[in-house]
């Protein structure tokens, strides 16, 4: 699989990401959008999951669109960047239409970040605003790892980050992944190669190739709600709102390729699934699509870890601090 010419989810033509954070904090929020609204689908597999309007998002529910979806940091405070982000949108006219009313459409999802260093003395919550101002940064271009909600990501053994990831198929299809890494378990193995390393495209996440055994039980930061792997993987191929639950399912399976152990009682994991529309796809080609998703998210999660930056006060060191020295900058 070849990745397009940003390596990104908006590599799937029209979306755009954005990203806002707070330093002191050491949290944020990434809202992905588009300039029409968009099928969108949801599968949950984590035992403690923190998410808004998700219930909307299956098949048989009447609306079919959704606006923009959130990842946000800040645990259930972090559920409020959508009012921000639905404030933004209702200022420029977006939303269903009730009567004369329109109201956007904007699902969401939380990792737990409450724990990592930063200031949570706030007394007004922070994240509207903050989902309001990743709202109107979205471009095509936009940063990973220490940035929006992968600000305050961590693993079980090193900071976390925001990844991103893309394919595009034999068939002109694209497929995208970006995915906030703060999974309870690992990332790496003891020597710091990636078990995401056999889906790894042109050294992206430091090509150092296929990691050593799985031990048999990985260190984990096990705590009641502490982690989460929230994800959105796109395509622009035409999904019904019951394909794109398909491509949600898939996946998952990229979050079990690329963090031992996955989608325990204590982690919220969570993938949306999202359409465009833009292109037709015969309906066996579904199968590759998912698989493709799963593929981009394997190589997202690796490269949000991967790319992360070191911040005061942080708890855990980043992937360069502990096994960088001798190997080049993370990101070269």
């Amino acid at each position: 699989m070849e990745p397009g010419p940003r390596n990104l989810i908006t590599d799937v033509a029209g979306l755009r990401v954005g990203n806002a954070s707070d330093a002191a904090l050491k949290s944020g929020v990434t809202v992905l959008t588009a300039d029409a609204p968009f099928v969108a689908s949801v599968h949950v597999m984590g035992g403690a999951p923190g998410t808004r309007e998700t219930d909307l998002l299956d098949p048989d529910r009447t609306v079919q669109e959704v606006d923009a979806l959130v990842l946000s940091g800040g645990s259930a405070f972090g559920l409020g960047a959508a009012e921000g982000v639905m404030a933004a949108l209702r200022a420029a006219g977006r939303g269903v239409a009730v009567g004369p009313a329109r109201v956007p459409i904007v699902p969401a999802a939380i990792v737990f970040d409450l724990l990592n260093g930063g200031r949570k003395d706030w007394t007004d919550s922070p994240y509207p605003a903050l989902g309001r101002a990743a709202f109107e940064a979205a471009e095509a271009d936009f940063a990973l790892g220490t940035a929006g909600a992968g600000t305050g990501a961590t693993s079980a053994t090193l900071k976390g980050g925001l990844g991103s990831a893309s394919c595009v198929l034999a068939s002109g299809v694209t497929v995208g992944a970006l995915v906030v890494a703060n999974p309870v378990g690992t990332v790496t193995d003891t020597a710091g190669r990636f078990w995401a390393a056999p889906f790894e495209v042109a050294g992206e996440f430091g090509g150092l190739g296929a990691a050593g055994p799985a031990p048999t039980m990985p260190p984990t930061k096990m705590g009641p709600a502490q982690s989460t792997v929230i994800a959105i993987v796109a395509t622009d191929a035409r999904l019904t709102k019951a394909e794109a639950r398909r491509v949600a399912v898939a996946a998952h399976d990229g979050i079990a390729r690329a963090v031992l152990p996955s989608h325990t009682p204590a982690d919220g994991d969570l993938v949306f699934a999202l359409s465009t529309g833009a292109t037709d796809h015969p309906a066996e080609a579904l199968w590759a699509i998912g698989h493709a998703a799963a593929v981009c998210l394997s190589r997202a999660i690796a490269r949000g870890v991967w790319l992360a930056a070191p911040a005061p006060d942080d708890p855990l060191p980043t992937w360069t601090e502990r096994f960088g020295a001798g190997r080049g900058a993370a990101g070269a």
